[in-house]
């Protein structure tokens, strides 16, 4: 008698689970969707994919260009049409503002108190002020122009001696110069010489090699983040360890900066930016000091927004890079077109300077 009454007990369980399912599923006006597995929703869709983006554009064929995916526990919105992007970011960008966050983020970036992550409210839209008026005003911009003519200069002379070291060699026509990564390291070492002026070259460098090796970890996909319901897989985490032996090292070096630039405005007037110009965390402090600030802001929110300007560094050298290549490849398909160009442009640069 006990296993009918078990059996009867389970079916009803399984009934009610299934009209609960049916509620919510009829409450949900969602865009068309591939189909989903139990527990995992569209993940198979889209693990073992090296190119995901591949995988999303080959979906949103099939089913639409605004598309639902439901991750694990995550429900997600694929656009794939710019008319529905424009949508998505300017028509209705205050419904989609923020940002998913995930447990590295949280780890790495202060809870979340920088600016690319922070919760659009009250306290994004200071440092979003802050931001726009102190750290990317004309007038900071322009300060850092000698250090973009000395690691300009820097780039051009480390090519210089590589086409020279290849023709002492007798080899310069098969000179290889890999121009991706000394553009790499003139954004690296131009916005960290921004941002922490005259820091020591050691305390640079580690902090460099530790920006690289968290944006490595946040590419890594962590599972825990797809179940935030599940606590235990937290404690498995793979990516959450990796992310918190990287957040103490790097925190450690910033501390140190932070500390000497405090010291030196407290023992002297000077600045500890280049030639007594301010680097950005002298400017962060100056306003932290200010008292003019509806949230006061703490040395960890200082730290959190010079990541956000290292972060994004790779993305701009990328960039920079890419117009780059594709100059020099304009030069060597058409030389004398590319010089009457060049020479146009250095004569509208020379003509502004004396108007």
């Amino acid at each position: 008698m006990e296993l009918p009454l078990n059996l009867i007990a389970f079916l009803a369980f399984l009934l009610a689970l299934l009209r609960e399912w049916k509620r919510s599923k009829a409450a949900q006006k969602l865009p068309p969707s591939p189909w989903k597995l139990p527990f995992i929703g569209n993940l198979h869709h889209l693990l073992g994919s090296k190119l995901p983006h591949h995988t999303l554009r080959k979906l949103a064929q099939k089913h639409g260009p605004l598309m639902h995916l439901q991750l694990g526990e995550m429900s997600s919105i694929v656009v794939s049409s710019p008319c529905l992007a424009k949508d998505v970011m300017k028509t209705h960008d205050l419904a989609f503002a923020n940002r998913a966050t995930f447990q590295a983020t949280k780890i790495t970036m202060y809870n979340c108190t920088d600016i690319a992550f922070a919760p659009y409210g009250d306290y994004w839209r200071q440092m979003r002020k802050i931001c726009t008026l102190e750290l990317l005003s004309t007038k900071t911009v322009r300060s850092f122009q000698p250090i973009r003519q000395s690691e300009a200069s820097h780039l051009i002379s480390s090519i210089d001696q590589a086409v020279a070291a290849a023709a002492a060699g007798g080899k310069e026509e098969e000179a290889i110069i890999n121009i991706a990564e000394k553009m790499h390291s003139y954004s690296s070492s131009m916005t960290c010489r921004a941002a922490f002026g005259n820091a020591s070259r050691d305390d640079k460098d580690a902090f460099l090699k530790v920006i690289n090796e968290s944006i490595t970890t946040s590419k890594g996909l962590d599972i825990s983040d797809l179940f935030p319901s599940y606590k235990i897989l937290h404690h498995f985490s793979v990516v959450k360890a990796k992310a918190v032996k990287i957040f103490h090292r790097r925190d450690e070096i910033l501390n140190r900066i932070l500390h000497q630039h405090v010291d030196n405005l407290t023992r002297t007037t000077l600045h500890t930016g280049e030639s007594d110009h301010e680097d950005l965390i002298d400017v962060l402090l100056r306003v932290k000091e200010s008292g003019d600030l509806s949230f006061q802001i703490t040395n960890d929110n200082i730290k959190a927004i010079v990541l956000n300007v290292e972060v994004e560094r790779p993305n701009s050298g990328h960039e920079a890079c890419v117009c780059l290549i594709d100059g020099m490849e304009e030069i060597q398909s058409s030389p004398e077109a590319a010089t009457i160009s060049l020479e146009t442009s250095f004569c509208r640069k020379l003509a502004s300077l004396d108007g």
